[in-house]
């Protein structure tokens, strides 16, 4: 069977436009008991879901983010918007981190900016990082179409063909983890440089 590669970038290139976060003032402005947490996030991170069955977040990795520093504990069996932001960022960092490595990432927001009188609020810094992200989606989809297109005039010598779709398609793949794979690396090194830093001191 034919693979149609163009259908496949296509429809990367497409769930890359649809890419987009939750801004704080979606976040409800009061204090949300567990199952209000975790329906919060199902609703919002629905579309992000591999398989149907996939769980966002459960009682149970609330409580271990919790046991493992990564957010503070609720107040009162209520979680705060602060508790949201820490949350959603958490969720993002799961795909590629360790519990270790994130609860490095976030001691200094969990430090300055959770639940203090500091001018800078967790919710300027969320919405700041997640600004520049959202501008980088155009030079994504642009290195996604040049790693497509290289892959595609790889393997010159073999026939046109199902054999030749495959293996182009490979080239793809391994293309965009080894893009995956430098950058696990790097942040792996900024975050043992974290790490070092904070015993020192």
């Amino acid at each position: 069977m034919k693979i149609d590669t163009n259908d496949i970038l296509n429809s990367i290139l497409e769930s890359l436009d649809h890419v987009d976060y939750i801004r704080p003032e979606e976040i409800p402005n009061i204090d949300l008991y567990m199952d209000q947490v975790t329906t919060f996030m199902d609703e919002h991170f629905s579309s992000t879901k591999r398989y149907s069955e996939d769980k966002i977040l459960t009682k149970t990795m609330i409580n271990n983010y919790t046991k493992n520093n990564l957010l503070p504990p609720s107040v009162k069996k209520k979680y705060s918007r602060e508790h949201m932001l820490l949350l959603i960022l958490i969720y993002y960092f799961k795909n590629i981190l360790s519990i270790k490595d994130i609860e490095t990432v976030l001691e200094p927001l969990r430090e300055k900016y959770f639940a203090t009188d500091s001018t800078l609020q967790l919710s300027d810094i969320y919405r700041e990082v997640c600004e520049m992200e959202k501008s980088r989606i155009e030079p994504m989809k642009a290195s996604v179409k040049e790693a497509y297109g290289k892959a595609q005039s790889s393997f010159e010598n073999v026939p046109d063909g199902e054999e030749k779709d495959e293996l182009q398609l490979f080239t793809f793949l391994c293309s965009l983890s080894f893009d995956v794979y430098l950058k696990k690396m790097m942040i792996e090194k900024i975050i043992d440089e974290l790490a070092s830093k904070d015993k020192k001191e």
